[in-house]
């Protein structure tokens, strides 16, 4: 289905190719100015100077062109040579009606559904999730979702940091804590137990603990590198251990990611890439790509056009060990060869675009992807506190993310509980208002995320964030449980939504315009956070419809309407209004409440 604002341009590049201007003049935009229209074209300004005339004489033209146009309410030339435009009631109407019968709300599918890995979650095993990944999650979750919402075929992948020297800690710590387990007796040949000798709890204290001696104790870490060697040289117990210590990771981070509302298609982590390593290393030798430097293998990746350095990408160190590079080098060899993708997206820290240059430039340079596969790397920014700097614990330290969730979920219940004794009629029992505290904690949070262009840094503000007033994730939920609540009474009166469809009628208020003319926006907007991947532009559209339609609904009476086919009308377009909130908010990757 055409977005509104290309069926505006057609009509007005028409005129202007009708009176015999070039056809880039008819460019239509929103109005910066509605309170004097809803649309408007400058076009006139610009072919002025071509054609050798004053502006308003083209704008008259056009405008005159347009005057019996069906689609417009009204279109004015202004002087010096603007040209404003006023959608009809009855176009409006339609259009709606057409949005309301759409499976997909007047979102145009993809015509050739691309196949997309996004890599996204990025955490260690053994260590807990802390608010350092928060933002790669809930932005890459949302991203995943959009694309899917456009018909893509979407794969997120939580690419886990399982491999090198913090496995080999952690055997180590464990051999210490724990010498006579049986993964320690390389005579061992039985089948070792399937229950893990350790808890997450225990696994969580292991690792930093064994990191600390590391870096003070010379024989632990060269016992680490030890074990570290043997585990990838295959030894049975090690590899039955990282076994163990996968599983109860992953079922720990699964529960948190739970908690978030994020859900991954793969499971994949860097000791999946490993066996594509030496494959790739020889085949970056043989055909002259790789070379040596300074006891390295690097690959130069640095094109003439660069402004700036870029170092050469490195395959191997100088020891021969592996580093990011190689890893993610090699992951993009077995995405290849299993997914075919037609786009890899990356949510990693802005900080870390230098090394997804490099990454990206050796993949394309030796012929790992091909150039219709395209690689992006979203980099965002950090998140702060209010005193600017990253967010920390009261006693500095790295929040726990489930401790963070914690915190405002509790600050959410308070609220909950504030409002149910302001109105004495809304009883909610203890279950329902933490669950419903959960839900809008998490919108909080991830609108709070979500609402900011992902490149920049942004302050975690928990006494905004959880306002119900302002543009918050509790506004847009309050805004879609008022919706409920209306719709609700209207069908224990005796309405029936469902034969609905077709009763839009044209606005008979300002107000009422106002929201369809928000609503008439969604596909647009889809698209266009689709194709630039930016969630926040979902949040400014859904935030302009809650205040849309908060002013409808302030300035009109819906339930109490005499005219039952304009109550109709409006209830329509409140069921609309409902449908294209949801789809939204799910999207973002949270979701509303009955009540609140």
């Amino acid at each position: 289905m055409k977005t509104l604002i290309d069926l505006i341009t057609e009509q007005v590049t028409n005129a202007f190719t009708g009176q015999g201007y070039d056809a880039k003049y008819g460019k239509v935009t929103l109005s910066n100015r509605p309170d004097l229209c809803e649309y408007q074209c400058n076009g006139a300004m610009a072919a002025a100077k071509e054609y050798k005339c004053a502006p308003f004489m083209i704008s008259d033209k056009i405008a005159q062109a347009l005057a019996e146009n069906e689609l417009f309410e009204s279109v004015e030339s202004v002087k010096p040579g603007f040209i404003n435009l006023k959608v009809k009631g009855e176009f409006l109407a339609d259009y709606l009606k057409e949005m309301a019968a759409d499976e997909k709300l007047s979102v145009s599918a993809a015509k050739e559904p691309k196949t997309i890995i996004i890599d996204y979650g990025g955490p260690n095993v053994a260590k807990p999730l802390h608010v350092g990944h928060l933002r790669s999650a809930v932005i890459g979750e949302s991203v995943k979702r959009i694309a899917k919402f456009m018909g893509h075929n979407v794969i997120g992948d939580v690419h886990l940091g399982d491999w090198g020297l913090q496995m080999g800690l952690i055997i180590t710590e464990l051999r210490e804590r724990k010498p006579d387990l049986v993964y320690f007796d390389e005579s061992y040949t039985g089948e070792y137990p399937k229950e893990a000798p350790f808890t997450i709890s225990e696994l969580e204290d292991i690792y930093p603990t064994a990191s600390g001696k590391s870096k003070s104790d010379e024989s632990f870490k060269e016992a680490a590198l030890l074990a570290t060697k043997e585990l990838q040289g295959g030894r049975r117990g090690y590899q039955a251990l990282l076994s163990h210590i996968m599983n109860v990771s992953v079922t720990d981070l699964k529960r948190n990611y739970e908690n978030l509302n994020v859900h991954f298609e793969l499971w994949k982590g860097e000791s999946d890439a490993q066996p594509y390593v030496p494959g790739m290393v020889e085949m970056m030798k043989e055909k002259g790509f790789a070379h040596m430097s300074e006891g390295a293998l690097v690959v130069d990746v640095k094109e003439d056009t660069d402004t700036k350095e870029i170092p050469p990408c490195i395959i191997l160190k100088s020891d021969g060990a592996s580093l990011y590079s190689t890893t993610d080098l090699a992951t993009l060899v077995m995405r290849m060869k299993e997914n075919n993708p037609d786009r890899v997206i990356y949510l990693a820290d802005a900080r870390q675009s230098m090394h997804f240059i490099q990454v990206f430039r050796c993949a394309r340079k030796t012929g790992i992807v091909p150039d219709t596969t395209e690689l992006v790397h979203i980099g965002f920014g950090t998140m702060n506190g209010k005193d600017g700097k990253p967010f920390k614990t009261r006693d500095g330290g790295v929040m726990r993310l489930e401790y963070l969730l914690k915190e405002i979920d509790d600050e959410m219940l308070n609220k909950i509980k504030e409002n149910q004794k302001e109105k004495e009629n809304l009883n909610i029992d203890e279950a329902e208002a933490e669950q419903t505290a959960k839900t809008v904690a998490l919108a909080a949070v991830k609108y709070g995320d979500l609402s900011n262009q992902a490149s920049k840094d942004y302050i975690f503000d928990i006494d905004r964030f959880t306002s119900f007033e302002g543009n918050t994730g509790p506004y847009i939920l309050y805004t879609i449980v008022r919706i409920k609540s209306i719709l609700s009474k209207y069908e224990a009166k005796g309405g029936d939504i469902s034969a609905l469809k077709d009763a839009i009628m044209p606005a008979v208020n300002a107000g009422q315009k106002n929201l369809m003319l928000s609503l008439a926006k969604f596909n647009a907007t889809i698209e266009s956070a689709y194709e630039e991947s930016a969630p926040h532009k979902i949040c400014a559209y859904i935030y302009e419809l809650a205040n849309a339609f908060n002013g409808f609904y302030h300035d009109t009476k819906i339930l109490s309407e005499e005219n039952e086919e304009l109550k109709k009308s409006y209830i329509s377009l409140l069921v609309l209004t409902k449908e294209i909130l949801e789809a939204c908010i799910d999207m973002l990757g949270f979701s509303a409440p009955d009540r609140m």
